[in-house]
């Protein structure tokens, strides 16, 4: 399961590298706006590492919003993109909340887990 998590992830990491540094006229819209866009994108991503990479979710974290900059700088170079900080500030936090709802959901099945065995009773 993990090994599939983590390629959802990187595969997810593809497709929104490609969307933000790749032709204008190839990346998909949404009817949720530019800022809706990047929130739904980068919310994802974070959920996929954070759940791929629970062992290690705040380095992933760390190195997820440093790549979410670097992604921006490199519109810079991008010909028909632009870089800007409002777009940095929502992926990056995006990406984040992201990451809290993946340790959210590893929190709720391993209360779950704990409940569901304790409310079975000792083995016999």
């Amino acid at each position: 399961m993990t090994v599939l998590l983590k390629l959802f992830a990187w595969l997810l990491a593809a497709a929104v590298a490609f969307a933000t540094l790749g032709p204008p006229d190839l990346r998909p819209h949404a009817q949720l706006g530019q800022d809706g866009e990047h929130a739904l994108a980068f919310v994802l991503v974070g959920l996929s590492f954070g759940l791929a990479y629970s062992t290690r979710r705040w380095s992933a974290a760390i190195i997820a919003v440093v790549l979410i900059g670097v992604l921006e700088l490199l519109q810079f170079i991008a010909p028909g993109r632009h870089a800007r900080l409002e777009d940095f500030v929502v992926d990056a936090l995006t990406a984040c909340v992201g990451f809290v709802l993946s340790a959210a959901i590893d929190w709720a099945i391993a209360r779950f887990r704990t409940n569901t065995i304790t409310s079975e009773g000792p083995a016999e």
